[in-house]
C-alpha cells in the first residue's frame, strides 16, 4: 500500500492522503482518430543557466523536443510557440523561431505530424506600436521566417493590435493583408482577456458578439486561406454559436479547457459536419496527454461512452488548472510534466514556478490521482515530498 502524504487543504490545515494506486490510462500503440487534436506544448526549462529567471530565458532544448515527440507518438499534433503556453510569459521571439525550427526538424520522424506554429507580434513592445502599420510589419516579420523554415501558421493575437486599434476597420485592414499572403491556410486564434487582460476589446469591441462578428466577416472575407479558428473564451454556448456559422472547410478548434470533452463530442447539430463538432487545440492535452489520446482513439470508433468515461474525470483536473488567474495555467502542466517523470525539475521559464501555491498543488496531486493521470505512483509520491518538505512540511 502506498504511505499517506500530509497534504495542505485549503483550510490551511494538513490532511493525510493515500495516493490510489490506480491503473494510470495508456494511449494505444496505434491511436486514429476523427478529430483534429492540437496540444500546446510547454518548453522545459535549463535550471542550470547562469540566467536572471524572470528576465531571461534559457531552454533544455532536448528535453523540451523528447516531450514533443512523446505528443506525436499519441497521435497528438503540437501547437508550437504558442502565446500563453510560452510567448509573453518568458520566451521571445527568437527563442521562440528557434522552437519552432528544431520542433519541424523532430516531426519529420514521424510521418503525417501535425505542427502549426504561433506567428504573433511580441518583438514589437505594445508600448512601442505607433500605428496599425507598425502591427502589420511585425505580424509579416515573423510569418517570413515561419513560412520559410515550411511551418503552418496560427495568426495569435497581437497586444500590440490591441493597444492601437481604433475599431473593427483596423483589424479587418490587419487579418485581410495577413490572409491574403499566406502560404497556406491558417489557424486564427481568439484569446479572451481571463488569458490575456492585453487582450481586452480584441476584434474592435468589448461586446463579444460584436467582436464574433467581425471575426466571421474577416473569414468569410478570405475563402479558402482560414483552415480554422481557436477561440479560448471558456464559453461553450458562444464556441457553438460561432461554429454553426462558419464557412464550408473552416473548423472550430477548441480552445475551451472547461468544456472540452462535450464540445470535441459535439451535438450532432448544424448543417455541415464541421458544424457539429469541434476539434482540438488545447493546453490542457499537454497534461492529460494519455487520456486525451485514448478518449480520441474510443471516440473515433464511435464509442462515445467509453469517451466521455476516460475524460470526464480530467474535467475538475483542467478547470483547477486554468482557475484564476487562468495566465498562470501552465505553472500547473509543467509541475504535471514533472511529477509524472517527463522532466526532471520543476523550473519554468519566466520564473513561472512561482505564480501558484502549494495548497494549489495538493489540490493538483489529488485530482491527478483521481483521473488516472500519475503515470509513476512511487515516483510523483516522493516527489511531491520534495516539493512538501521545499515549503516546510515533513522532512
Amino acid at each position: 500500500m502506498m504511505p499517506s502524504l500530509q497534504l495542505p487543504g485549503a483550510d490551511g490545515a494538513l490532511h493525510n492522503y493515500t495516493p490510489s494506486m490506480r491503473t494510470p490510462i495508456v494511449a494505444p500503440d496505434r491511436p486514429a482518430f476523427n478529430r483534429i487534436a492540437y496540444s500546446a506544448a510547454h518548453v522545459v526549462a535549463d535550471p542550470l543557466a547562469a540566467i536572471d529567471p524572470w528576465m531571461q530565458a534559457a531552454v533544455d532544448w532536448d528535453a523540451t523536443i523528447a516531450y514533443r515527440r512523446r505528443l506525436w507518438s499519441m497521435g497528438l499534433g503540437v501547437a508550437e510557440a504558442m502565446d500563453t503556453a510560452q510567448r509573453g510569459m518568458g520566451l521571445d521571439w527568437n527563442t521562440s523561431l528557434e522552437l519552432i525550427r528544431r520542433s519541424l526538424d523532430a516531426a519529420r520522424d514521424y510521418p503525417g505530424a501535425l505542427v502549426a506554429s504561433g506567428c504573433g507580434t511580441d518583438q514589437l513592445p505594445p508600448e512601442s506600436a505607433r500605428n496599425v502599420d507598425d502591427v502589420i510589419r511585425a505580424y509579416e516579420e515573423q510569418m517570413e521566417a515561419i513560412e520559410a523554415l515550411g511551418g503552418k501558421l496560427i495568426l495569435m493575437a497581437s497586444r500590440a493590435l490591441a493597444r492601437v486599434a481604433a475599431g473593427p476597420a483596423d483589424y479587418e485592414r490587419v487579418y485581410n493583408r495577413l490572409l491574403q499572403q499566406a502560404k497556406q491556410p491558417v489557424i486564427l486564434h481568439w484569446l479572451g482577456d481571463m488569458f490575456d487582460p492585453a487582450l481586452a476589446g480584441y476584434w474592435g469591441s468589448a461586446d463579444i458578439d460584436q467582436a464574433m462578428e467581425t471575426a466571421l466577416g474577416i473569414i468569410g472575407a478570405n475563402p479558402g486561406k482560414v483552415d480554422g479558428i481557436k477561440i479560448s473564451l471558456l464559453d461553450k454556448d458562444r464556441e457553438i454559436a460561432m461554429r454553426r456559422r462558419l464557412p464550408p472547410g473552416v473548423r472550430m478548434y477548441t480552445g475551451d479547457d472547461f468544456n472540452y470533452a462535450e464540445l470535441i463530442a459535439g451535438d450532432g447539430e448544424g448543417a455541415l459536419p464541421s458544424h457539429r463538432s469541434s476539434d482540438a487545440l488545447l493546453g490542457i492535452f499537454d497534461a492529460i496527454a494519455p487520456a486525451a489520446s485514448a478518449a480520441l482513439s474510443e471516440l473515433a470508433a464511435g464509442n462515445e461512452q467509453a469517451f466521455h468515461a476516460i475524460l470526464a474525470p480530467t474535467v475538475p483536473l483542467s478547470r483547477h488548472i486554468f482557475r484564476a488567474p487562468t495566465r498562470y495555467y501552465k505553472t500547473g502542466v509543467v509541475f504535471m510534466a514533472w511529477l509524472n517523470g517527463h522532466q526532471k525539475h520543476f523550473t519554468m521559464v519566466g520564473g513561472q514556478h512561482s505564480t501558484r501555491s502549494l495548497v494549489h498543488f495538493a489540490e493538483l496531486f489529488r485530482l491527478a490521482d483521481a483521473a488516472g493521470l500519475i503515470e509513476q505512483p512511487e515516483l510523483a509520491v516522493r516527489r511531491m515530498r520534495h516539493l512538501l518538505a521545499l515549503h516546510g512540511v515533513g522532512d
